[in-house]
């Protein structure tokens, strides 16, 4: 009589260890996938101290972006600021200037996400004082001169004041909208004859 549990031991043996070498192979094999973190987001660049510049088609400055600290990343080509200062440039309107603590720059520079402690000021001209606004967060298109919030929002000129949640600033028009909960104080400044 032949012992067959004795002769399969051998073939089963042999099976478990070829399906194992085949595992271990396909496991430890590197794929077709590249890991050169590409598609991880961790920073590319890092600048101190830096000034960005963007010009209109005649050659003016058209904006001006500075800080003390960026960061680059390859993954989606964003830019991630710290105390960000950007200044807006219109040869027939006074220039207009946005900080904030912190801020994210898009791709091509197209859009700006500001947020915490965002201040919005207008230089002072003959007519009017300096106008300053103020804000937890702000969306500022750059090249269409455009800027946005949904957040509460108190703005101030000479000793007039001004209230509201939501903005919409069309930097081209020299508008200042507020959405909704408007209240504020308007004092006329005083002129001397």
């Amino acid at each position: 009589m032949k012992h067959w549990p004795s002769q399969l031991f051998p073939i089963i043996i042999l099976s478990v260890l070829a399906t194992l070498t085949f595992w271990l192979q396909s496991a430890t094999e590197p794929g077709n996938d590249k890991h050169d973190g590409k598609f991880r987001h961790d920073p590319d660049g890092i600048a101190e101290n830096f000034i960005v510049r963007r010009f209109d088609e005649t050659g003016h400055v058209k904006y001006r972006l500075t800080g003390p600290y960026m960061v680059h990343y390859a993954d989606d080509d964003s830019s991630e600021l710290k105390s960000p200062v950007l200044i807006s440039y219109r040869p027939d309107a006074p220039q207009i200037r946005v900080t904030s603590n912190f801020a994210k720059i898009t791709s091509k520079g197209e859009v700006a996400y500001l947020w915490d402690d965002v201040r919005i000021t207008r230089a002072a001209t003959v007519d009017h004082p300096e106008l300053l606004a103020r804000t937890p967060d702000l969306t500022v298109q750059t090249d269409a001169g455009f800027a946005f919030t949904n957040s509460p929002v108190e703005i101030t000129q000479g000793q007039s004041w001004i209230t509201g949640v939501g903005a919409e600033i069309d930097n081209n028009k020299s508008t200042f909208v507020l959405q909704s909960q408007v209240k504020g104080q308007y004092i006329r400044s005083k002129t001397t004859p």
